[in-house]
């Protein structure tokens, strides 16, 4: 990083060459020392143990007092770093549309009982029943996703989640400003397709998909198998009397019995999971009631319509059994090319098949 010449020309090495000099600028207090000690992050051999053992890499030319200080009193101008990230050349789906995924990412803070705000985070162990919970503190990350199989993404945007935090709530603000800067860093412009922002099961697509719906955005999130969903209402009969429902014919996840023959119905070849065969039925809503996240709402609740997939592979990784997944998609009236595109974004999302139950 500290090797990079100034004028590094065009292509990548250009972009890098200015994104380190907006970097260089976002760092208010004890910035020459904070920008050697990224270098020596980003160069280190291995993982980083110790504050102290970056003192001794080459990219960082002060002592490690130097270091100390920048960590203690070093100052950074958080939006300024995020309107930067915002404006770098961002990763995009085949059909050309930005494709981001939000998770939560949790700094593991066990041994420090003094640290404010720390949260009991979920981890996951090495086998089945083996989670835990850990002390820490939960960073909910947006990234742009890269296609296809690959483990690079771009992150754009970090926020730490509080005791007091209502997580959806935060998440919707958080997704909203970052779409806010991506349209104007010039990302999306009118005509565009709708930016594709995934979640896993921990979140609420519908709920997210409301606070969202007046932005360019389609929310594509994985659904507990114990959901129960409905159809719209099926058109009113002449002389039909009473008061009209908001609901239509239920459907259970957890009962086959409850699945109408769905709208369309797909298969696609995968070399890692074999045949990939997707049901879908169209304009699927939750039955919302004023308790929980909807209890202050005034007036009627939404219905929140969307597109029910259910996606079921042949095989795992490993001879693991696979179990469906199901999804909730914002679009409607989707059409067999677009849900037949649909499991490769669910799998660029890290929402893969082998996901099984949250």
């Amino acid at each position: 990083m500290d090797s990079l010449p100034e004028d590094a020309g065009a292509g990548p090495a250009a972009v890098l060459s200015r994104f380190r000099r907006d970097f260089h600028s976002c760092l208010t207090a004890r910035g020459d020392e904070i920008f050697e000690l990224a270098g020596a992050v980003l160069c280190a051999g291995g993982p980083v143990r110790n504050l102290a053992g970056l003192s001794l890499a080459a990219e960082h030319r002060r002592g490690h007092g130097a270091l100390y200080d920048a960590v203690n009193h070093g100052r950074i101008d958080v939006a300024r770093l995020r309107r930067s990230l915002a404006g770098l050349p961002l990763p995009r789906a085949a059909d050309g549309r930005l494709m981001l995924a939000v998770d939560v990412s949790s700094w593991l803070r066990p041994g420090a009982p003094t640290s404010p705000g720390r949260l009991f985070c979920h981890v996951y162990g090495r086998g089945k029943g083996q989670a835990q919970m850990i002390p820490g503190w939960p960073y909910s990350v947006v990234a742009a996703l890269e296609p296809g199989r690959t483990s690079w993404t771009a992150v754009l945007d970090a926020v730490r989640l509080g005791p007091d935090d209502d997580e959806i709530a935060v998440t919707a603000a958080q997704v909203r400003d970052v779409i806010t800067r991506l349209i104007g860093a010039g990302h999306w412009c009118e005509g565009d397709p709708p930016i594709l922002v995934i979640f896993d099961a921990g979140y609420d697509p519908m709920r997210l998909a409301c606070q969202l719906a007046d932005l360019p955005v389609e929310i594509l999130g994985r659904l507990r198998s114990d959901r129960v969903l409905h159809f719209p209402v099926p058109r009113r009969q002449p002389g039909t009397n009473g008061r009209p429902p908001r609901h239509g014919r239920e459907l259970a996840l957890a009962d086959p019995a409850t699945w109408p023959p769905p709208a369309i119905t797909t298969t696609t070849e995968t070399t890692r999971y074999g045949t990939a065969a997707a049901q879908a039925w169209d304009r699927v809503h939750p039955r919302l009631t004023h308790r929980a996240a909807w209890l202050d709402h005034g007036g009627p609740l939404p219905v929140i319509e969307g597109t029910l997939i259910r996606l079921q592979v042949d095989h795992l990784p490993g001879d693991r059994a696979p179990k469906p997944v199901w999804l909730w998609c914002s679009a409607i009236g989707r059409t067999p090319d677009e849900l037949e595109r649909l499991p490769y974004l669910v799998h660029a999302g890290r929402i893969s098949a082998g996901a099984g139950e949250p």
